[in-house]
């Protein structure tokens, strides 16, 4: 009995372990493992070498060569370029740069990806040409570059854009790959749905142009949205205005891009606010430091547009707000006099926010 017992045992045994070869042949893959990816328990994909790419990351690598090549090609890179390029993941895109430019600085904030580049280019010709920095870009000093490319991580999009576009000295041209509905954004046109504060910004500094659409099939992992790539090239020479005041007065604009600009200045929140940077005016200017402060910036190239001769508005003085209407009326009258009052911020143009600015800071009402 013991004997046959023994027998069964082992006969089980070699049908469990028939069965098993044959579903691995049959599938071609381990149960962990499905061809080239692997899908793990948190939805995270694994390429066959084992490395997780992590979708709350933006970790969403460009496979296309044809998307890739068309990068490049529209980047317009010179042998003499030195190319800033931000995330390049296990660097699909990366070894197309290193083809064309002078040096490649590639900022990758993932030590895993930091390797794979480092086992990737180890020892090929283009090794030497290639900076690998590990860190966030939002959070260091960049350095000297021509030209910017990037399929940027989508959830650093908009900081990622005004840091390189408040760079100095300046680059000629960034070429970012964005989630579709903020590409469109940059490039959107007064009366347009998606023109908002984010393109007046954008438009402020630089030309953006959109390039070609990418659809989420050409990542892996895809993305859930589809993406678009853009050229931005900052303005030479900068618009000469204060960025604090600038942002100060679209955001109010945009707080309600619908609603006509009377109805926006009339909010008590609002007059508050711009009562308030009044009273500071008329003190810095009553105590010299305002002149003194406008000295220094101009000295730095950073100055205020000069807009006082061009609008000259009659004051009021401190007493005069001891009534808060007259504040309300005199804030309303300098919209009037430039025939704002009625207009819409979603159907302003760029010169239309420089003139009401300028309006504005003559009648000594400032947005910091």
């Amino acid at each position: 009995r013991r004997e046959r017992r023994e027998r069964r045992e082992t006969a089980m045994m070699s049908a469990a372990l028939r069965v098993a070869s044959a579903g691995v042949k049959k599938h071609g893959r381990k149960a962990t493992g499905g061809g080239k990816f692997g899908q793990n328990k948190d939805g995270r994909k694994a390429l066959a070498t084992g490395i997780e790419f992590h979708k709350s990351k933006g970790q969403h690598i460009l496979k296309n060569p044809q998307i890739i090549e068309s990068i490049v090609q529209k980047a317009g890179i010179k042998h003499t370029d030195v190319v800033l390029e931000i995330g390049p993941g296990t660097g699909n895109l990366t070894a197309k740069l290193l083809e064309v430019a002078k040096k490649v600085i590639a900022y990758e904030v993932d030590p895993r990806m930091v390797l794979e580049l480092q086992r990737r280019f180890q020892g090929t010709p283009q090794a030497n040409q290639l900076q690998i920095v590990q860190g966030d870009v939002l959070k260091q000093t960049l350095p000297y570059f021509d030209v910017c490319v990037s399929n940027t991580p989508y959830q650093i999009s908009s900081p990622l854009t005004f840091k390189l576009l408040s760079h100095k000295p300046l680059f000629r041209a960034a070429i970012l790959m964005f989630q579709r509905e903020f590409a469109m954004r940059l490039v959107a046109k007064p009366c347009e749905s998606l023109y908002c504060r984010l393109t007046v910004n954008t438009r402020l500094l630089s030309r953006v142009s959109h390039l070609l659409k990418v659809g989420k099939n050409n990542f892996k992992p895809p993305p859930k949205v589809e993406s678009s790539v853009v050229r931005i090239e900052p303005r030479h020479p900068p618009v000469q205005v204060n960025f604090t005041e600038w942002d100060g007065l679209v955001r109010l604009c945009f707080s309600r891009k619908n609603k006509t600009l009377g109805a926006i200045f009339k909010q008590n929140a609002c007059l508050d606010l711009l009562e308030k940077n009044y009273r500071t005016f008329l003190q810095l200017e009553a105590s010299g430091a305002l002149q003194s402060s406008s000295s220094s910036a101009a000295g730095g190239g950073s100055a205020d547009m000069d807009i006082e001769s061009s609008f000259p508005v009659k004051r009021l003085g401190i007493s005069d707000l001891a009534n808060r209407s007259r504040f309300k009326d005199y804030v309303l009258e300098v919209l009037k006099d430039g025939n704002f009052s009625d207009r819409r911020s979603s159907k302003l143009a760029q010169e239309d926010f420089l003139e009401l600015l300028a309006r504005f800071n003559a009648a000594g009402i400032h947005f910091k």
